[in-house]
């Protein structure tokens, strides 16, 4: 246990010998006049080694001690490979957990505690109120209402009546199409193919099913491959693989409406009582906050997201669960909405695109694998792809959770009074 500790640490584990000292300056002294490069570290040391290595070249050349960064538990024999280049160690982000927060989901079903990877006061005692609300009233009702990660490559036509043969030609071809991508993998399957013609160029979206990885890797290799025959059998000139009608990391109104990744839908009916005890408003304030801020204001503003903070809850629990931190925008085109009942309220969130899975990338990383054994939801589920769809129905419980508390706060003119006392200590 000591070696495996030893290994997996950033930390030297005591005085380094004369020889590694004379060894590292060696190494130092090449970095410096670029006869070997940063990234070849791990070609001539162990991965434990190359980590401390650079960090070591790193301080010299800034002057700057990187003592906490060199502090970590995870396994870098993976990361190195798979995760991060020219590593010099971690950055340690708090999590905390809030809830149980009872979901009722087509994958989902039970009680979950939520790990939030935040460094801002008051979220996660924030999503913590919104979770007890949700329990309290029964559960959450959640749903997957569709599912594909998507890739669109674009390409160059010679005219506007070729741009629509290509597109004809795609149509035409389906199914050979589908058989060229799905030979690429073992696990996606090719579910849609749709073209759009902007002059003359050509955007060809790809759908893929993943099972329960997010699937950025696997679509690409599969795309490339139909791609490859799109110009060959068409004359196309292929310009990039990517040609942003995916869309990829950026708010899109094509997102919103055909869905990226996971679609989630969650909703929950809150009594009068409820909402009195535990937010300290009432419906009609839960209503006409939601109305004039998220909705009202969200379209002044030009916003494609129509929520109170809904990316807040996706990226805490995309940066602790090991997803593709950058896919947090996808959880800023939220809308969440509020409709009076006779009873009280039903307040739901929907969410377009939540491009989540449970394998692969950051999912194995040894702490951010410890969140989604938290949650139930590491590795693949049975059947294949349950496991990230449970999870996406997770997270859009906790975005629920999120929007309740802070319309609530709003509602209730809490919100200054919380940050007051839990974002300055």
């Amino acid at each position: 246990m000591a070696d495996d500790a030893q290994r997996r640490s950033g930390q030297d584990g005591g005085a380094q010998s004369g020889q590694d000292q004379e060894r590292d300056a060696v190494i130092h002294a090449k970095l410096k006049d670029g006869t070997l490069k940063i990234y070849e570290l791990e070609k001539e040391l162990m991965p434990i080694d190359a980590i401390r290595v650079r960090r070591g070249f790193i301080e010299q050349e800034t002057g700057t001690k990187l003592d906490n960064i060199g502090i970590f538990s995870i396994d870098v024999e993976r990361v190195t490979k798979r995760n991060c280049e020219n590593m010099i160690g971690t950055v340690q982000v708090p999590v905390g957990v809030a809830g149980p927060v009872l979901v009722n989901g087509g994958c989902a079903s039970g009680k979950y505690w939520l790990p939030l990877a935040t460094t801002e006061g008051a979220l996660v005692a924030s999503v913590n109120r919104g979770c007890n609300a949700i329990t309290k009233a029964g559960g959450a009702d959640v749903r997957i209402i569709h599912d594909g990660m998507t890739r669109a490559p674009v390409f160059a036509t010679e005219s506007v009546s070729h741009a629509v043969q290509v597109g004809d030609w795609v149509k035409a071809h389906h199914d050979e199409l589908k058989a060229a991508a799905e030979s690429t993998t073992s696990h996606g399957k090719l579910t849609g193919i749709v073209t759009f013609v902007t002059g003359t160029s050509v955007y060809v979206r790809m759908e893929f099913d993943t099972k329960d990885a997010m699937g950025m890797n696997m679509v690409t290799i599969a795309s490339a491959k139909v791609a490859d025959m799109i110009a060959q059998g068409t004359g196309a000139r292929l310009i990039a693989l990517s040609g942003n009608m995916c869309t990829d990391k950026k708010p899109a109104t094509i997102n919103s409406i055909m869905g990226r990744g996971r679609s989630v839908v969650a909703g929950v009916a809150l009594t009068h009582e409820q909402i009195k005890t535990i937010f300290k408003t009432d419906a009609q304030s839960l209503f006409e906050v939601n109305y004039r801020k998220n909705l009202v204001g969200s379209a002044r503003a030009g916003a494609m997201g129509f929520n109170a903070h809904a990316a807040n809850i996706v990226a805490a629990m995309f940066i602790a669960c090991g997803q593709d931190a950058a896919h947090a925008i996808d959880g800023s085109t939220c809308i969440t909405t509020v409709d009076q009942t006779e009873t009280g309220v039903y307040v739901s969130v929907t969410l377009p695109s939540l491009p989540v899975g449970t394998v692969g990338g950051g999912t194995a990383v040894d702490t951010q694998q410890e969140c989604l054994q938290l949650l139930g939801v590491a590795g693949s589920g049975t059947p294949p792809g349950t496991n990230a769809r449970k999870l996406a129905e997770i997270i859009g419980a906790g975005v629920l959770a999120g929007e309740l508390s802070l319309l609530g706060a709003l509602a209730a003119q809490h919100l200054a009074r919380a940050h007051q006392q839990l974002g300055r200590g």
